[in-house]
């Protein structure tokens, strides 16, 4: 497979032919960009910009007060190892502290946060959702700050279900795996 990024398909010059693995994965540069591995695709994002950080941020602090003690909310990056060829940073995960390593999380996340951007909406939507459906993460979200809106699915019988949505000043009442209210507009305020 070839490698594949947000904004244009860099050369593979330095990888071996074929899929890549988490231990190619674990090779590459530190150089601001994000790696990830989707069904041994290499997926190149930029550094989130400050907007998308903001939101973020808005996100984890309303989350953080309200995890149970058995959970931790982690901002990527943080590596979520679902298979040898799948390593994936979800942008916010809530996961069992009992899952965590020192390197990564090596299970899938109770929760996977996505704040999309312009570059990386079709990979969030559509490569991530499904993955981590895939793998049993039970709870996706992913924040629209440009509507500003938020949709939340939670996993049954396998597969995703929207459980609810809200859009700017509306409160959208979560109560799994956390309670929590989250209004978008204030996210992104």
């Amino acid at each position: 497979m070839s490698a594949m990024t947000a904004t244009s398909t860099p050369p593979r010059r330095g990888l071996p032919p074929g899929p890549i693995t988490r231990a190619v994965l674990a090779d590459l540069p530190d150089d601001g960009h994000r790696y990830e591995l989707i069904d041994g695709a290499l997926i190149v994002s930029a550094a989130p910009r400050i907007h998308h950080q903001r939101v973020l941020g808005a996100l984890y602090l309303l989350l953080h007060d309200a995890v149970p003690a058995d959970l931790e909310v982690l901002f990527a990056p943080v590596d979520v190892v679902l298979a040898d060829d799948t390593v994936v940073e979800p942008d916010l995960v809530i996961a069992r502290r009992s899952d965590l390593t020192e390197r990564d999380l090596p299970a899938a996340p109770v929760l996977a946060v996505e704040v999309l951007s312009p570059s990386t909406r079709g990979i969030d939507l559509l490569l991530k959702k499904d993955r981590l459906e895939r793998a049993g993460c039970a709870h996706y979200w992913v924040i629209d700050p440009a509507v500003p809106a938020i949709r939340a699915w939670a996993l049954e019988h396998g597969r995703y279900t929207e459980v609810g949505a809200a859009q700017a000043d509306e409160a959208l009442q979560i109560t799994t795996p956390i309670t929590v209210e989250i209004v978008p507009s204030r996210l992104v305020g």
